[in-house]
């Protein structure tokens, strides 16, 4: 079933970049970004973190939780965070099962010809567990973040 505003998100438990196991329900009452990305360490990837870095004193302040997912392991995460000084959890989804429940792995184009891959894409998680916005399919990595901090102040 699709990701829809107003809906429970689906709950998960991945492993974080600690090597510690993260649940969304470790998140009740807290506002969750969780957002779905490619590949640590790439360009847009991290431009992506680094702006969600960059907004991170506004989002704890406004009681939001941001989680980064991609299929890369808990040591390829250790490395982008420490690099970037990332303040977030980054997960690892090596099976897609997680990306696959929340739509974010799928049929994609890429340079022009359709590939199967990782969607970036984010979910906006409410305090009561019900998903509030969803982008599908995120066009521009870089302004992505300022777009999830402008939705999340209009509430």
């Amino acid at each position: 079933m699709p990701i829809q505003e107003g809906k429970p998100a689906p709950a998960f438990t991945l492993e974080g970049a600690s090597g510690k196991k993260v649940s969304l329900a470790d998140f009740a009452g807290k506002h969750v970004v969780l957002y779905f990305y490619p590949k640590d360490d790439t360009p847009g990837c991290t431009k992506e973190a680094c702006g969600f870095r960059d907004d991170w004193k506004i989002l704890q302040k406004e009681n939001v939780v941001v989680l980064g997912v991609s299929a890369d392991d808990a040591e390829s995460h250790r490395k982008f965070a420490a690099k970037y000084r990332l303040p977030f959890t980054l997960l690892s989804d090596p099976d897609r099962e997680v990306m696959e429940k929340y739509g974010a792995y799928g049929e994609k184009v890429l340079y022009g010809k359709k590939t199967i891959g990782v969607i970036r894409s984010t979910v906006w998680i409410g305090p009561d567990g019900k998903v509030k916005k969803h982008w599908a399919r995120v066009p521009n990595a870089e302004e992505h973040p300022a777009k999830v901090l402008d939705a999340i102040r209009a509430g």
